[in-house]
């Protein structure tokens, strides 16, 4: 198991990284196999995925986007550091064929572990959205707090990125999300785009979205802080 350095930010205004320290990664996503995931998917439900949405192609996770679910972990964490690398495939499907929209995917967490399989269950979300990886998404109610306020409970509330580091399609791109003791900070390729801080939730599952984009991961990976 290899070690990361890994920033662990006291975020201010001016998003600086605080402290660092050194921790150990576990692969989320061995290059293997599915191992410690479950799926899900709208019209098939738990664990049945006939046409193959979710699938490990030459050490990569392939997710299609063809129909709307996810990979949901079977383990819940609480204070950690995900990093996951990815890039956009070329295909796309309803709702999201047409050229104008936005190809989407998304990294939840948070996810109750007695919550239904639903599209979406109630959790935090880094966002994963062509022009919008690191916006925070808060979906069923789900609330925290940004620039000193708490958000207003919604069936899905948004905060947008502060700012705009994704790589051309095409390119791997690397996303963090860092929870750690209610202080929330994702970043995106090396750079902090966004934090909060005081989530509602604080324990849950990770999912991993499909939804209507092809995409590709060649890395998932977790340090429980």
């Amino acid at each position: 198991m290899k070690k990361l350095l890994f920033a662990i930010g006291l975020i201010s205004c001016g998003f600086a990284n605080a402290q660092q320290t050194t921790v150990k990664e576990t692969p989320l996503f061995n290059g293997k196999d599915l191992k410690g995931w479950y799926s899900f998917l709208t019209s098939k439900g738990k664990n049945n995925d006939p046409e193959n949405v979710f699938s490990v192609e030459n050490g990569l996770l392939h997710i299609t986007g063809k129909e709307f679910g996810y990979l949901c972990t079977e383990k819940k964490y609480k204070n950690f550091h995900l990093v996951a690398e990815f890039k956009w495939g070329i295909k796309k499907y309803p709702p999201r064929d047409a050229d104008t929209i936005k190809r989407d995917n998304g990294i939840m967490y948070y996810v109750q572990t007695d919550a239904a399989d639903k599209v979406w269950p109630k959790s935090i979300e880094c966002q994963i959205q062509e022009g919008d990886v690191g916006d925070i998404w808060l979906i069923d109610s789900a609330t925290v707090v940004t620039d000193g306020k708490r958000s207003i409970p919604r069936d899905f509330n948004r905060i947008v990125k502060k700012k705009n580091t994704e790589k051309p399609f095409g390119e791997w791109n690397t996303v963090e999300v860092i929870v750690d003791k209610g202080k929330i900070t994702y970043v995106v390729n090396g750079i902090v785009v966004n934090t909060a801080e005081s989530p509602s939730l604080n324990d849950g599952r990770i999912i991993i979205q499909s939804e209507g984009a092809e995409i590709y991961y060649r890395k998932i990976a977790i340090a429980e802080l």
